[in-house]
Parts: C-alpha cells; structure tokens; sequence
C-alpha cells in the first residue's frame, strides 16, 4: 500500500525533518497494534534527532544493583569484568502507570462528518489510545483502560503482561459511538479502582460544562493522580459555515435548536474559546495539563505534544 505521509518541518522538533503520517492513511492500516506501531516509532525516531527536545531512551548512567530491580537492565558485560552488577539507566526510563479514559458517545461520531481529510473523532481517539498503549508496553509501564458512554463499556486494570496489553488492542478495535456520556460515573469508577500513583490520559470531545467536571477531577488529582485532558475536535467544528438558517440536532440528547448563520458567525467562535479557556483553567488549576487536537492532524505531532508533558511530569 502506498501512503501520503507529509515530509515536513515540524515546530518544536528543532527543525528535523520528519515523515509526519496523516490519519486518513493511518485509517487504512489492517490493525490498531499496526497504527500504533507506525506513529510510536516515527514520532521517537524525530524527537531521538532533536537537540531540544530532551526526550529520550540514550543511555544516563550506571547505578548500583539493588534487589527488586529488573533484571533486563542489568548490564552484564560490566559483570563479566568487574563481578559486580550495575543497572543501565536511561532518560525517558519510567516507572508509571498509565490508564486511558476513552469517550465513546455518540457526538465523538455525529452525522455530516468527518471534515475533508480528517478521520472520525472516535477513530482518531483510537487511534492515539492504542498509540499511548504501544508506548507505555515499549517502555515496560503498566497500561489500562476505560472506555465509557453514559455506561462503563470496558474496564481493563493497567498491566503489563503482552497478553493483556494485546487485549487492549482488541478492545479499542471493537469500540463504536453511542449514547449520552455520564462523566460521574467513569470517573468515580476509575477513582473507586486505581489505588496506585497514575498517569490519567481522559480522551475526549469534552462536550459537557467544565464545571460538571470539576469535583470528580479534583478528586482524583487529590488522590496524586496526574492528569492529561485531550481534546478532540473535528476541523469543521471550529467554525460551522451555513448559508441559511438550519436545525441542528444535538447528537447524544436528540436536542433540536434553530440557528442562524450569523449566529454561528459571530457567537459560536466565541463560546467555543470560552470553553477551551474554561477547560484549560480547570485542568492547570489541579497541575494537570490539556491538549487540543484536530482529527485532521499527523498522529506523530499528537504524540509528540503528550510526550513532552511525560518529560515534565515522568
């Protein structure tokens, strides 16, 4: 199969020169695992050649064995030599585990979409899942996953066994758009289950007042939980164009509203900024971090934006 990935320079890579790969081609791969593998692998191959990233699995140092450490890292050829065994350390080593909130309502797949050259926002969201999970299995951290609508349609407990790392796969792959979206109920699931220091990865379209959320991140956070909020967006939605009035149908609630064009024109922008800032504040307001992404946008360029709040945050 032929692809379309860009050749480009890509801001805050230091000016390397990287193949970025859309995801309208990353759509037609055979399988998730195989997605992850091509933006994973890609995306650390560009930031490995950068001078400013900071990023990185070179090697730091040598330390001291201690018992409890794992094996695979001991440095045997020093052993030979010395009789003493030495574990090797890398940047970018971490001991972390990882779980990955996944919005699976049905405004994450809602009529007239996608836009030219994007994919879905649930596809997208998948697609960048399965890649924090090729990633976390790379750099042996624990990994699970929850996938929620206005239910709990997957709960998997973070692990770092390849089997159940392959089940993850599975599970993204089988995942589709429905219902309304119950954001108490996911993540006071994920609060009553994780009773371990973890890195929160919450995926979604975030449609839903930041204030609704606020009590139940706050929560988490309390508990030491790092946070990361990605938003997901379709390029359309950022300004909707009409030439006349219209109805438009709210996705998850069968809501109905008239709207002019003006009205989409002028206020629509506006409301959306506004809720952009909110969710922005609400999340650095707990020291956690937001991303906003495009559905039409590289994977890689994605993937490099979540690792550099992982170099902030190991």
């Amino acid at each position: 199969m032929t692809t379309a990935a860009a050749s480009t320079h890509t801001p805050g890579l230091g000016g390397v020169r990287q193949r970025l790969i859309e995801p309208t081609v990353l759509a037609q791969l055979s399988n998730l695992e195989l997605v992850a593998r091509s933006a994973v692998e890609g995306t650390l191959v560009g930031l490995h050649r950068s001078p400013t990233f900071g990023f990185s699995q070179e090697f730091a140092e040598y330390r001291e064995y201690t018992p409890g450490d794992d094996l695979r890292y001991i440095d045997w050829n020093v052993f030979a030599r010395t009789d003493k065994m030495y574990i090797k350390r890398y940047f970018g080593d971490t001991n972390c585990q990882l779980m990955v909130l996944l919005d699976t309502s049905a405004s994450m797949d809602p009529p007239d979409f996608p836009s030219p050259g994007a994919v879905s926002k649930i596809d997208y969201a998948r697609f960048f899942a399965a890649a924090l999970v090729y990633l976390a299995a790379r750099q042996h951290d624990a990994v699970g996953m929850l996938a929620f609508d206005d239910g709990i349609r997957v709960y998997r407990a973070p692990a770092t066994k390849a089997a159940r790392v392959r089940t993850l796969y599975h599970e993204l792959d089988g995942l589709k758009s429905a219902g309304g979206t119950d954001w108490n109920k996911a993540l006071e699931h994920v609060q009553s289950h994780l009773r371990k220091k973890s890195l929160l990865v919450v995926i979604s379209d975030f449609y839903t007042q930041p204030d609704d959320l606020a009590e139940v991140l706050r929560g988490l956070a309390a508990r030491g939980h790092d946070l990361l909020l990605v938003h997901v967006l379709d390029p359309g939605e950022r300004q909707i164009k009409l030439k006349s009035a219209a109805t438009l149908r709210d996705a998850e609630t069968g809501e109905v509203m008239e709207v002019s064009p003006d009205e989409l024109a002028t206020d629509y922008p506006e409301r959306l900024r506004n809720h952009v800032d909110a969710l922005k504040k609400l999340t650095l307001g707990m020291g956690g971090h937001y991303l906003q992404v495009d559905t039409d946008q590289p994977l890689d360029r994605t993937l490099a934006g979540y690792l550099r709040f992982r170099a902030r945050h190991p």
